[in-house]
Formats: C-alpha cells, sequence, structure tokens
C-alpha cells in the first residue's frame, strides 16, 4: 500500500482531526493497559519498560504495545550496559588495539551506535520522541462552561 501509513483513531481524536469518511468504524480498541515488564528480561530493561509505561500518556500503551516496548526496552537495557562499559574505561575504551598493533576504535562503539538507531524506530513509532509528540496535541483538562454557544463562537 503506498503512501503514508494511516493513524489510529485516538490518535486522530487527540489531533482533532476525525473525519467521517476517514475512519475506519472496524478498527480495533485494544483495553488492556500495560504494568509490569516479562520476567526475563534484565533488569536495566525492566527499569526502561517501568520508565516508559510510568511517564507515557495514559491509554497511549496497551497489551498490544507490549512486543515493541518489549524490544525498545532491551535495547535500551543493552545501550545503557554498552555505555556504562565504555564510560568507566575512558577513552580509552573507546579505542582497541588489534593483534597486529594497530589502533581501532572498539567494537562497542558500533553496538552502541546500532542500538542507538534501533531505538530511535521504536521510540517514533510509539510517540516516545519530542517530534513525534509535537504532532500530536493533548485536549486540555481546562473545566468548559456550559455554554451551548462556545462551540459555535469559539
Amino acid at each position: 500500500m503506498a503512501g503514508r501509513k494511516p493513524l489510529p483513531l485516538a490518535i486522530k481524536q487527540i489531533k482533532g482531526t476525525v473525519q467521517k469518511c476517514r475512519t475506519n468504524p472496524h478498527e480495533p480498541r485494544p483495553t488492556t493497559a500495560l504494568y509490569t515488564p516479562p520476567e526475563y528480561m534484565s533488569d536495566a530493561a525492566k527499569e526502561a519498560w517501568n520508565y516508559a509505561v510510568a511517564n507515557s500518556p495514559p491509554g497511549l500503551l496497551s497489551a498490544l504495545d507490549g512486543a515493541v516496548l518489549e524490544r525498545w526496552a532491551n535495547c535500551s537495557g543493552l545501550y545503557r550496559e554498552a555505555l556504562a562499559k565504555i564510560n568507566r574505561a575512558g577513552v580509552s575504551g573507546m579505542i582497541i588495539k588489534t593483534p597486529s598493533g594497530i589502533l581501532r576504535r572498539s567494537p562497542l562503539m558500533d553496538v552502541i551506535r546500532e542500538l542507538a538507531m534501533e531505538m530511535k524506530v521504536y521510540e517514533t513509532e510509539m510517540g516516545f520522541t519530542p517530534a513525534a509528540r509535537s504532532r500530536i496535541s493533548a485536549p486540555s483538562d481546562a473545566p468548559r462552561d456550559n455554554d451551548p454557544w462556545a462551540d459555535i463562537a469559539g
């Protein structure tokens, strides 16, 4: 299918761009929320999972999104562990010496870069980046007057 990926109805409602002619009336609506990370994840990945669930807008992540969040959390955990290893070693951790005596960049630097790029894909998909969030405007929670003309007159 060519063109842009269609937005879910929930995102269209938040943005205020719902049009009946462009709405899928049979769009599945997941209702189960995400809570605890899978037991087999590392502690760093569980920490990333809990952070994402605690700080995402209410109703954004459902149990159906668990697989994407799991991949992001695992990447985040590995990224943090690799970066901590480099940071402990300092600048010397960024460079290794080959058996022939040539100085090269550490393979951990490539791992960190690959994980960061993979995380960015998941973050964009789930609305975790500032750019992704800027496309969505949440409705204001300010109390509205009971004026029936407010919607018409603005």
